[in-house]
């Protein structure tokens, strides 16, 4: 419940000290002489007499009635409908292994890039809402890790097992769009969207990157491509005799060009992640970039209460009045 004209409080604090002060300073004028008061003393009040305070708590509780209904109360009945648009989100990510080059650093201590890589991946997934996702893992062939699906849990329990070596050794990256375009085709969306991340140069697979993405644009789906590492040697992990842990370094390359190419394309974005700050700054763009679009409606209705109020205090003052006048009469 609320009030519609809730200033009108006021008047609770203007009339109520007003009648309190008639109340105890307004007496009448008439007088009886008696001889002597002090028998009446001993006599006890009667009921009547104790009630009489009655009338005056009678007057306030009908005042207050009255300006709680001048407040207008209301009982509001309001409905608000939420019209969603989501996306469809495929992540296509490279697990070849070249993956395992150890040039990010996450809280402080050297990471390989899919590690970090499956740990931005994982803030981005929980900052969306209302969009479908899946996943996508490419090296030498391309396989659909996770459907598009709205239940993150699981998406994310997927995400935590891909890792380095579950598919044979190489950098398919035209299939890896291919894979991701082949769940969105036959969906009806009308925002799809597929990011794609890799560290290589595409170098197996049987569809060349330029004609995924041909039909990328064809499908009307937008790709946003990542080359990832650092430029230059990076250290790359190994064992020695002793089979204790050493590193490399190495040279690794990507294709930038083929991946802006591909993005260009469809109408997506190419991005460089040299850094974790790197990585986390582009998917934090696409996340700013492909929002899902919502609209809401509310409607408003509100139910006048006031008329309760009004009859209730009307109801006191005509208890108020037949008491002062019968029972509780007093003589002037």
């Amino acid at each position: 419940m609320i009030f519609s004209d809730f200033h009108n409080i006021i008047w609770l604090f203007i009339f109520i000290p007003l009648i309190l002060w008639v109340h105890m300073n307004v007496r009448p004028h008439g007088r009886i002489k008696f001889s002597s008061v002090k028998n009446l003393k001993r006599l006890k009040p009667s009921y009547t007499i104790k009630a009489r305070h009655l009338l005056i708590g009678l007057k306030v509780a009908a005042l207050c009635l009255l300006v709680l209904a001048l407040m207008r109360p209301q009982k509001g009945i309001e409905e608000t409908k939420i019209k969603t648009e989501g996306i469809d989100i495929v992540l296509a990510v490279d697990v070849s292994g070249s993956m395992l080059a150890e040039d990010f650093v996450l809280n402080g201590e050297r990471k390989n890039r899919l590690e970090v890589v499956k740990e931005v991946v994982r803030d981005f997934i929980k900052k969306r809402s209302n969009d479908r996702i899946g996943l996508v893992v490419f090296a030498g062939q391309a396989y659909m890790q996770c459907p598009l699906t709205l239940d993150y849990g699981v998406l994310l329990k997927f995400l935590d097992k891909i890792d380095i070596g579950m598919i044979e050794d190489g950098t398919a990256v035209g299939d890896g769009l291919a894979t991701a375009l082949a769940r969105l085709k036959d969906i009806e969306s009308k925002s799809k969207v597929v990011i794609l991340l890799t560290d290589g140069v595409n170098n197996a697979g049987q569809v060349d990157p330029p004609n995924a993405a041909r039909l990328a644009r064809a499908l009307g789906v937008k790709v946003y491509t990542i080359g990832a590492g650092s430029k230059g040697k990076v250290p790359y992990p190994a064992q020695d005799f002793f089979g204790n842990k050493v590193y490399q370094w190495v040279t690794i390359d990507v294709d930038d060009e083929s991946l802006r190419n591909i993005a260009d394309e469809t109408g997506g974005k190419y991005f460089r992640a040299t850094d974790t700050k790197k990585l986390q700054e582009i998917y934090g763009e696409i996340d700013r970039l492909e929002r899902t679009k919502m609209e809401v409606t509310s409607y408003g209705d509100y139910k006048e209460l006031f008329i309760p109020f009004v009859l209730i205090a009307l109801l006191l003052m005509i208890i108020e009045v037949t008491l002062r006048y019968t029972v509780l009469r007093t003589l002037p």
